[in-house]
Parts: structure tokens; C-alpha cells; sequence
């Protein structure tokens, strides 16, 4: 049994399962975050895919060149763009806005300590770009607007547009595709720097909004205990917010610590609202291959292929453990309905 192929074909077959369901829930509600987090999970399919044929028959230069354009780069963007898009009318925007200041640092900062070939002004560039964006999120997030999530989908659909172009014109050294010689796992080697760089800002904001924005939605539905407090609230003086800003992650993670043996107690008595459940197991699946990805960036590719099917089953685990999937039981793609339930009582 090789590993490398069979981990790749169980993950493909898995996210257009996945894909399916999303595609079938998207019908029947039409909300905007289904149809981005079913792309999302037909991007991970097709990418899983790649790795499949590549690794039961053989690699080319078309198949390295997808691999990497849509695994490497379109997958966490749009999975994260979804959960963007879902908490639209939260603080979240906060959050998100320091992950995409992040991602650009940590861009410049890749760019200085390894010197890829081929980057060019990239560093800056991109920098410039997630700073850019970081600053109107946080703005239009204390504003108490809603524009922000858009603002964020158009930057990926440009950044996919763009890295579909630049990975079209790109020249890879021959023979045109690079595996890892000792696990056989294919590696971004030969990805000329600048396209290299667009990888974190896909892959660190996506990891970021998909793994903490479960979490956040987690914190929102369980039963809490606040040992520290913060507000939010953008009628405090600047100085007041800007404190509160920081205090907040520490205060959401000792008040989350605090909050799961309540939630425990609750989950085992039956009055745990399931989506705090299934979006822990949705943070799960985000972070899992979020780590064994950048594990291949550099260099270690051992966990790559078991990182990538551990999250897309925790994903799915996710999405049939929640409200959203099971409050009806019904034929998919049909509006026959077999049975329904109600939430419980979270009193």
C-alpha cells in the first residue's frame, strides 16, 4: 500500500463528498458563505486529486503547476474567505485585520531570510497590499460597518485571478515538477519567489479566519465564565478601545479555558448547542493541515498528505455535527424531509 497515493485518493473522494453536501445545503438556504466554503472544498478536492495522479502515475509540469496554484495558494484563502463572510457582522473583523498585517510581515519577512529567486519588489509589494487592507478592515469594523467582508472577498477573487496569470506565464526549470527525495511528496521548489510570497497571504489569513473564527463562533454559543473582562463597544474613548484591543485575546483565551469544563457539564446533559461542538472540530480540521503545509514549506514533508485527509475529516466531522446539517434530515438535492429535530433548550 503506498501511502502517497492512497492518503491523497481518500482526501480527493472525501472533499467532493464534502463539496456535495455544501453545494445541496448552499441550494436550499443561498447563503454566500455555503457557496464560497463548497469552492473551497472543490479546490481541496482537486488538489488532493493532483496529488493522487501524480503519485499512482506519475508527475508532469501541467499537474506540479496545479498542484501548487490551487493547493498551495486558492484552498485555506477561500475556506477562510467563507467563515469571513458568515461573521460579517461580528468584531471579528478585529481579528482578522492583525492576521492580515501579519501575513504581510510574515511575507517580507520569508522573503528576507530565504531570498527566493525571482521576487523581485514582491515582499513590498505584498506587504504594502495586506497592510493596506488590514487598516480599512479595522476601520470598517470600528465604524460598526459591513463592508469589510467584501473588501476581503475581492482581494482573494483578485489574488486568485492574479496567481492564475502569473503561474500561466511562469518558467519552471526542467523537468518542470520537484518531489521531495526521501518521502516523495511534492515541494514548492521550483515556484519562481514571486508566486511563492502569495502563499501566505492565502494560507496565514485563510488558517486564521477558517481556525479562529471556529473557535470565536465556539465561545459565542457555549455557556461562558468571564474571568476577564473587555468591551468592544467603539463609543469608548480611542484609548479605552485600543487597551480593550489588547487585552482581548488574552481575555477571550483564559475566559474560553474557563468556559469548556461548563461546556462539558452541558454537552454530556444534552443541552450544548451543537454548533459549539462541530465548529471546534471545524478549528480542528482548519489547523491540522494549516501546520503540516508550513511543515513542507520548509522542508519537512513527512505529515503533508496525512495533515491534508486529518483535516478535511475533521471538517466534515464538523459539518454534520452541526444545527445546519441535521435540524432536517432530508433526501440531498430534494426538498423531501425524512425527519427534524429541534436545538435544545440551552437554559
Amino acid at each position: 500500500m503506498n501511502l502517497n497515493v492512497v492518503l491523497p485518493l481518500c482526501s480527493s473522494l472525501l472533499s467532493f463528498v464534502f463539496f456535495g453536501l455544501l453545494v445541496d445545503q448552499w441550494r436550499e438556504r443561498r447563503r454566500a458563505y455555503q457557496a464560497v466554503w463548497a469552492l473551497g472544498m472543490l479546490w481541496y478536492a482537486i488538489s488532493a486529486g493532483t496529488e493522487f495522479v501524480g503519485g499512482a502515475f506519475g508527475w508532469s509540469e501541467p499537474l506540479y503547476r496545479a498542484w501548487y496554484l490551487i493547493g498551495a495558494t486558492w484552498v485555506a484563502g477561500w475556506l477562510g474567505l467563507g467563515t469571513i463572510l458568515l461573521l460579517g457582522r461580528t468584531r471579528f473583523g478585529y481579528a482578522l485585520a492583525t492576521s492580515l498585517f501579519l501575513a504581510g510581515l510574515f511575507t517580507a519577512l520569508s522573503e528576507a531570510k530565504y531570498h527566493y529567486s525571482g521576487s523581485g519588489i514582491a515582499p513590498v509589494l505584498y506587504f504594502g497590499i495586506a497592510a493596506a487592507l488590514a487598516g480599512a478592515v479595522a476601520f470598517d469594523t470600528f465604524r460598526g460597518g459591513d463592508v469589510w467582508p467584501r473588501l476581503v472577498a475581492g482581494a482573494i477573487v483578485a489574488g486568485t485571478l492574479a496567481s492564475a496569470v502569473l503561474m500561466a506565464v511562469a518558467t519552471l526549470p526542467a523537468p518542470g515538477w520537484v518531489v521531495d527525495p526521501i518521502t516523495h511528496i511534492p515541494t514548492g521548489d521550483l515556484i519562481p519567489g514571486y508566486l511563492r510570497l502569495l502563499t501566505p497571504l492565502f494560507n496565514v489569513t485563510g488558517a486564521f479566519a477558517l481556525s479562529l473564527g471556529a473557535i470565536f463562533s465556539a465561545y459565542i454559543f457555549m455557556p461562558k465564565r468571564r474571568l476577564i473582562d473587555y468591551s468592544l463597544d467603539r463609543d469608548q474613548p480611542v484609548a479605552s478601545l485600543v487597551a480593550n484591543l489588547l487585552r482581548a485575546p488574552v481575555a477571550v483565551t483564559v475566559n474560553l479555558a474557563a468556559s469548556l469544563p461548563g461546556a462539558a457539564v452541558a454537552l454530556v446533559s444534552g443541552r450544548l448547542n451543537s454548533r459549539v461542538p462541530a465548529t471546534i472540530l471545524i478549528a480542528i480540521g482548519g489547523f491540522i493541515p494549516a501546520v503540516t503545509s508550513g511543515l513542507n514549506r520548509f522542508g519537512n514533508t513527512g505529515a503533508f498528505f496525512v495533515g491534508e485527509f486529518l483535516g478535511v475529516v475533521f471538517l466534515l466531522a464538523g459539518f454534520l455535527a452541526s444545527i445546519e446539517v441535521f435540524a432536517q434530515f432530508r433526501i440531498p438535492f430534494t426538498g423531501v424531509v425524512l425527519r427534524a429535530r429541534r436545538e435544545p433548550d440551552p437554559r
